[in-house]
């Protein structure tokens, strides 16, 4: 019998969702990575518990620090945070958020910001990804907005109690920090372009390499973080064909 090898040759784009076709992928510049700058979960995640490597997420937009010449997540607008927070010391009952004209399910005075991000998510008019909450079971709740909501200047949701029980519950609600003015003045609020790979690198690091991709096409609604490239700043690179 006469048994001759099989070979195949394969071309992967692993990672790289976010890229609508190969044009500009041969104008990557090699750029050095502040990996202080890059935060655990929105940025990069553990490789496994066999690995000791840490995997930065390819697609992240990036802007240059000017005192460093590193590169750092493109910083350009502010995200709108605000805070809601119970008072009066309700030992039960309900309340609804409204927002743009839409109201949640009742949730649960003492619920957790998981449920209070899943009742806001359930309306039509916010995506997950718009909008994450944070803080503890009962309050208070950050909401800090994003996705179509990115670099924003979003109005403020209302809230309707049906609290019982402590001396009369209420939630406050407060703008900590407002959307749309400039997050940085260190030069990362100028887009520069896309980290074109995954890149791993080991925990302890403070630099790496990385590919920068300074021009191609791109489906921004599959990008690792969320990105508006009509809030770019003056001077920023503007190469880059956007699908929504």
């Amino acid at each position: 019998m006469d048994i001759q090898p099989y070979t195949s040759t394969e071309t992967l784009a692993i990672g790289r969702p976010w890229l609508m076709s190969m044009l500009g992928i041969e104008a990557n510049v090699s750029v050095t990575l502040d990996l202080t700058q890059f935060d655990e979960n929105l940025h990069w995640m553990e490789a496994s518990k066999y690995q000791s490597e840490r995997k930065l997420k390819s697609g992240i937009p990036l802007g240059k620090v000017a005192a460093t010449g590193l590169y750092a997540p493109y910083a350009a607008v502010t995200n709108e945070v605000q805070t809601l927070t119970v008072t009066g010391g309700p030992t039960g009952g309900t309340f609804t958020i409204t927002w743009s004209g839409q109201t949640t399910a009742a949730i649960a005075y003492n619920a957790t910001a998981a449920a209070v991000q899943s009742a806001l998510e359930a309306l039509s008019n916010i995506a997950p990804g718009d909008v994450t909450v944070t803080g503890n079971a009962g309050g208070p709740w950050t909401l800090t907005w994003g996705g179509t909501q990115l670099g924003e200047d979003v109005a403020a949701p209302t809230t309707t109690e049906s609290f019982t029980g402590g001396t009369s519950p209420d939630i406050t609600i407060a703008t900590t920090t407002a959307g749309g003015a400039a997050t940085a003045s260190d030069g990362s609020q100028i887009f520069a372009g896309f980290l074109f790979t995954e890149v791993a690198f080991n925990p302890g690091a403070t630099k790496c390499a990385a590919p920068l991709m300074v021009h191609g096409q791109i489906d921004v609604a599959k990008l690792p973080v969320a990105f508006d490239p009509t809030d770019l700043a003056d001077g920023s690179n503007t190469q880059f064909v956007y699908k929504a």
